[in-house]
């Protein structure tokens, strides 16, 4: 039975220096570059057949550094993989709970996916088996992976809000032939040590 392993990475903290935000096309912050250094480290062992980032810059650098760590494993841009916010499409936002209704609303326009069309067309065309075991690893964005987590686990549309990770986090999806998927770990930051964990992705009480 065939098998794909998706290792799906969040991006290592941005470099927010430019005070223009985290919606900026920037790399990473010093931190970030740690970050990710430390999350190549953990996964030079895996045999990937291909890393694949998103087109932002914070994606592709730590796509590089994670690289770095794995020679002779291509490193790709994907569009599949850009960062974008699942929206409700037409006569669908009374399904959305009334806390989360006027920040799905604010959503820019270039960033709005309507009823998560995009993101599921990406999902089936990432979430696949082939004839021979494959391993991929996708650095990717928050909302990203949230959403292909809620896919996973066929929760309701709306319920990828709430499923956030630390930066350079590691989720892991399993794909087997003939079977639903299997979300294997969630926002797994074993290998970064506290003081490299950066701003939490929620409160946490200590």
């Amino acid at each position: 039975m065939a098998c794909t392993l998706l290792y799906l990475v969040r991006h290592a903290e941005q470099d927010s220096r430019s005070g223009a935000g985290d919606d900026a096309d920037t790399g990473l912050s010093a931190l970030g570059e740690q970050q990710a250094r430390h999350l190549g480290q953990r996964l030079a062992a895996v045999p990937f057949d291909v890393i694949r980032h998103s087109p932002l810059r914070r994606a592709e650098r730590t796509a590089q550094i994670l690289g770095s760590h794995l020679p002779g494993v291509p490193v790709v841009s994907s569009d599949l993989l850009r960062d974008l916010t699942p929206v409700p499409s037409a006569g669908q936002a009374a399904t959305v709970p009334p806390p989360y209704r006027a920040f799905l609303g604010r959503v820019p326009a270039d960033e709005r996916d309507l009823g998560g069309e995009r993101l599921n067309a990406a999902f089936d065309q990432l979430a696949i088996t082939a004839a021979d075991d494959r391993c991929e690893l996708l650095v990717t964005h928050n909302f990203v992976i949230g959403w292909f987590i809620r896919h996973v686990l066929d929760a309701p549309p709306w319920r990828w809000i709430g499923l956030n990770q630390f930066n350079a986090a590691l989720t892991i999806i399993q794909i087997k032939s003939g079977l639903p998927p299997m979300l294997i770990s969630f926002n797994d930051i074993g290998h970064l040590p506290i003081e490299l964990r950066g701003q939490t992705p929620i409160a946490l009480r200590s």
